[in-house]
C-alpha cells in the first residue's frame, strides 16, 4: 500500500512540475522593441519613412474653421456643424463628432459658400481650395481644415483594445500602441498585423516591431480607419492550456487520493 501511495505522489509531482514549466514559457518571450539596435551606442541615426498626408474620402467628417478680420460681417462664423454620432470602443462611447460630412459625391456643404468637392484632396489642399472660395464672401479669410473622425482601432494583446479617435493625422504604429496601453507580455511583437482599406479590398500587412526597419516602412504612419491586431504568442496559448492542465491535475490528485484511501482498506 505504501508503494501505491508513493507512486501516486510521484505522478502528481510530475504533473505539477509539467504545469509549472508550461506556464513559465512566456517569461522568456522577447518583449524589447527595436531589439536589433546597438544597446551600447550612445547615439544612432536610422532611416525614417516619409509622411504622406492622407486623402479625404467620402463619409469623412471634417472640422472646418473660417475666420475673417471683418468683424462687422454678420455672416462671419467660426464653425457651423452637422452632427455625426461616434461609434467604436470605449474611447468613443457617448461621443458625437461635429463637423462637415463629405457626402457620397465627395462634396461638403458650407453655409454661404456652398458645395465644394474635397474628396481626393489632402487637408492642406482642401484648406487652400476653401480659402479661395471663401475670399469671394469674406475679407482676408483664415481657414483651418482637419479630420474630425480620424479613427484607429487596436485589437488583440494590448492593455486597452478599442477604437481611438485621434486629433492628429500624423500617427505612427507606436503612437497607436501607446494609446492602447502598450502590448501585453504575451503580444507577438515580431508579427503585428495591420489591416488597411484599399477600395473594395483590405490590405493585410505584417510589421516586426522588434526590428528598427519598421521605422522606414511605408506603413509606419497609420491612416484613417486602420486596424492594428496584435496576435497572442505561443506563451499565451500555453498559459491558457496550463490552466486546463491544472484543473486536470487537481482532478487526478483527487482520484489518486481516493484510490489510495480505498487501497488502504
Amino acid at each position: 500500500m505504501k508503494k501505491i501511495y508513493t507512486k501516486s505522489n510521484l505522478i502528481v509531482a510530475i504533473l505539477v512540475l509539467g504545469t509549472f514549466l508550461l506556464s513559465s514559457c512566456g517569461k522568456t518571450q522577447n518583449v524589447v522593441y527595436l531589439s536589433n539596435l546597438d544597446t551600447a551606442a550612445k547615439y544612432q541615426q536610422i532611416p525614417k519613412a516619409a509622411f504622406k498626408q492622407p486623402l479625404i474620402l467620402t463619409d469623412d467628417v471634417l472640422s472646418i474653421t473660417i475666420q475673417t478680420q471683418d468683424v462687422t460681417d454678420p455672416s462671419a462664423f467660426n464653425q457651423t456643424s452637422s452632427k455625426s454620432s461616434g461609434e467604436g470602443g470605449d474611447s468613443e462611447k457617448g461621443a458625437s463628432m461635429s463637423g462637415f460630412l463629405v457626402d457620397g459625391e465627395g462634396n461638403v456643404e458650407i453655409p454661404i459658400i456652398g458645395s465644394i468637392k474635397v474628396a481626393g484632396l489632402t487637408t492642406t489642399q482642401a484648406k487652400e481650395l476653401i480659402k479661395s472660395k471663401a475670399s469671394k464672401y469674406y475679407k482676408d479669410p483664415t481657414v483651418q481644415v482637419r479630420f474630425a473622425n480620424y479613427k484607429i482601432t487596436v485589437l488583440g494583446e494590448v492593455g486597452k483594445p478599442a477604437s481611438y479617435a485621434v486629433p492628429n493625422e500624423k500617427i505612427t504604429i507606436f503612437d497607436a500602441i501607446s494609446l492602447a496601453g502598450d502590448l501585453t507580455i504575451y503580444g507577438k511583437r515580431e508579427n503585428v498585423m495591420l489591416m488597411r482599406d484599399n477600395g473594395d479590398k483590405k490590405d493585410i500587412i505584417r510589421l516586426n516591431l522588434n526590428s528598427s526597419d519598421v521605422i522606414a516602412s511605408p506603413y509606419y504612419y497609420l491612416q484613417q480607419n486602420d486596424v492594428v491586431y496584435v496576435e497572442p504568442s505561443k506563451a499565451r496559448v500555453a498559459a491558457n492550456d496550463a490552466q486546463k492542465v491544472q484543473l486536470i491535475t487537481i482532478a487526478i490528485s483527487v482520484v489518486t487520493l481516493l484510490v489510495t484511501i480505498v487501497a488502504r482498506f
